[in-house]
């Protein structure tokens, strides 16, 4: 039996190099291309089993290649698309121009060789369509422990079809959770729909949730259009009284009527929420339903805050400078080690969403092709508000004293908390002489007089 062989085309010496070494070794006959005229040039001379596609390459990226192999009919093996990063939309047109799968750079050798077995055996087989490329595209960014632990509880939890809450600051990527877990799941080639809490109000909750049935017509609404795919309800806390109370009901009874309607209608959807990590609080003063919160947590998971995960900050600032370079066409650029170390070590408020914010704003404001400290201390320069916790605080764009301030007060305040406002059990806990400690809260602005009577 013939060896297969393998066109691989990439503008990097250095990876065409690497694979053609290893498939060799495999045993498979390879061809390389650096750019798409090398490519065209190499398929008309000989036929190829199988077809490894950089994305970005100088002459012709490979998406336009694809498709203009796709076009003609001339699309005759199966096609791995290689790229640094990828997007959601660029796995949607690849898998519609008919590529069978997506191999991320750096390349893992083990996974590329799984892949292209994978990827010749199934030849002869209709396409898988875009489940296959999805998970690894919306898989959430980071290599730190934190997140691969994440990740393995995001795919255990895809395997079943319980509810799922995910709690997590803002900006923490939550909906990026909630989507990879539907593409990991079973559900991945039916209906993704997402409501944002807020837009459910007293009036157009119940038909924006159940649907209507008027006139013999049916307009579904996100329970019903969510299928046996996952609907999302992003912000939980924000459903108004008359919507926790509808989404409760449905996810005890399993079913639903329409408005105006008396046909019971199951639900198949598997329903995810995303809420705030202060949702404890919510339940205690009534706002947030305890019984709704029982129903969706029947699997939890908590996002945590980019800071608790700082490792993964230079590996995310190049996703998304790859990523807003391919949807906006922004002008590409680097950040130089100087600008990673202090981003490394910035508090990131507003978390993962502050971060590509911050990182269009470099891309879109600078000429040279590395970004330096300066711009990045020009950026975050005013820093997080001082009311925010001590957590969320940029302590380094300060000078020396006023950074020593704020951590004093906020670490005096919290103490206080602690000890229950009684200033003579603070003096004891953070060893510091009472006259003394009652200076410094005052030349701090600590508002202790409403706690003195005790002493």
């Amino acid at each position: 039996m013939s060896k297969s062989q393998v066109l691989v085309i990439d503008d990097e010496a250095d990876i065409r190099a690497l694979i053609q070494e290893i498939l060799s070794d495999e045993g498979y006959g390879v061809t390389v291309a650096a750019n798409a005229a090398e490519a065209r040039r190499a398929r008309a001379q000989a036929k190829h089993d199988l077809i490894l596609l950089d994305i970005w390459m100088p002459d012709t990226d490979g998406i336009t290649l694809l498709r203009e192999w796709s076009d003609s009919g001339d699309l005759t093996c199966p096609v791995v698309i290689m790229s640094g990063h990828g997007t959601v939309d660029t796995a949607v047109e690849a898998t519609r121009l008919g590529a069978f799968d997506f191999v991320e750079k750096p390349l893992s050798l083990a996974k590329l060789l799984r892949t292209v077995e994978a990827a010749l055996e199934s030849a002869d087989k209709p396409p898988a369509g875009a489940r296959r490329m999805l998970p690894s595209l919306l898989a959430p960014v980071g290599r730190s422990a934190r997140m691969q632990a994440l990740r393995e509880k995001v795919q255990q939890y895809a395997a079943h079809d319980e509810s799922v809450l995910l709690s997590g600051e803002p900006g923490c990527g939550r909906g990026a959770f909630a989507r990879y877990l539907h593409a990991l799941s079973r559900r991945a080639d039916e209906p993704l729909i997402s409501v944002t809490a807020a837009s459910l109000t007293e009036s157009n909750a119940e038909e924006q949730l159940l649907g209507r049935q008027a006139a013999g017509k049916i307009h579904a609404g996100a329970f019903e259009r969510a299928g046996r795919g996952t609907l999302i309800i992003d912000e939980l806390a924000d459903l108004t009284e008359a919507a926790q109370k509808i989404v409760s009901a449905v996810l005890e009874d399993r079913a639903f009527r329409r408005v105006d309607g008396g046909e019971l209608v199951k639900l198949e959807a598997r329903v995810v929420a995303t809420i705030g990590a202060d949702y404890d609080a919510k339940i205690d003063d009534g706002s947030l339903r305890r019984d709704l919160v029982a129903h969706l947590g029947a699997l939890s998971l908590s996002i945590p805050p980019l800071r608790d995960y700082a490792e993964d900050v230079p590996e995310l600032l190049a996703y998304y400078v790859d990523k807003l370079v391919d949807a906006e066409g922004l002008s590409f650029r680097r950040f130089s080690v100087a600008a990673q170390n202090r981003l490394r070590n910035y508090p990131w408020p507003d978390n993962v969403r502050e971060l590509k914010n911050l990182v269009r704003r470099l891309l879109l404001s600078g000429s040279e092709s590395d970004i330096s400290l300066q711009e990045v201390e020009a950026e975050i320069s005013s820093g997080a508000p001082t009311d925010e916790p001590l957590v969320k605080q940029d302590l380094l764009s300060l000078p020396l004293r006023e950074a020593r301030e704020q951590f004093e007060r906020a670490y005096l305040q919290q103490q206080l908390v602690l000890c229950d406002g009684k200033v003579g059990q603070l003096a004891k806990r953070v060893g510091m002489e009472r006259t003394h400690l009652y200076r410094k809260l005052r030349s701090l602005g600590v508002d202790f007089k409403s706690v003195t009577a005790e002493e």
